[in-house]
């Protein structure tokens, strides 16, 4: 799809540390609760690791593969204007924890990576993280600013309404 290399360092940061950021970036952290159960969880898990959730936001994922996996490139498309080219970089499938992050390629208007996890706690609350360290790498992105950043946050905030109205229909376990 899109130029093998990324355009950051450390790819791979936001598996073991979601909090992470280099110097010169800036991080986003927004988890929602989605709901509570086994069901849930399993629900949400497939609908971020399918690109389910991202798709049912309007959000174009141009793909080849059906579901998350590392090496696997997308484009991610806004309001079919913003081509944003990904490659996966790691997948976490885990009996309480399941997700996928994405690191930028060139083209992309950000420089960084993000996240999208789904924790089921110990007292069966599911909740979904997206995390990310990223700064402007095109004119338009750096030029945006805190602008930007107000859209990255909005943009997190609607992934955990989406992956709630998604399993809205699942009762409780």
């Amino acid at each position: 799809m899109s130029s093998p290399h990324f355009t950051y360092e450390p790819v791979g940061a936001t598996r073991d540390d979601p909090a992470f950021c280099p110097p010169g970036y800036h991080s986003l952290h927004v988890r929602t609760r989605i709901g509570e159960g086994e069901r849930v969880f399993r629900r949400a898990s497939e609908a971020v690791l399918t690109w389910e959730m991202h798709r049912a936001m309007g959000v174009g994922m141009e793909t080849d593969a059906d579901r998350a996996a590392p090496d696997v490139d997308v484009t991610v498309t806004l309001a079919g204007i913003i081509r944003a080219p990904c490659r996966v970089v790691w997948t976490q499938d885990e009996p309480r924890r399941r997700g996928w992050a994405y690191g930028t390629l060139a083209g992309h208007p950000e420089s960084g990576e993000e996240s999208f996890t789904v924790d089921r706690t110990g007292d069966g609350t599911v909740w979904l993280t997206v995390a990310a360290f990223s700064r402007g790498q095109k004119w338009y992105a750096r030029a945006a600013g805190p602008a930007a950043r107000a859209l990255q946050q909005a943009y997190a905030r609607r992934c955990g309404a989406t992956l709630r109205r998604l399993c809205a229909d699942l009762a409780e376990d």
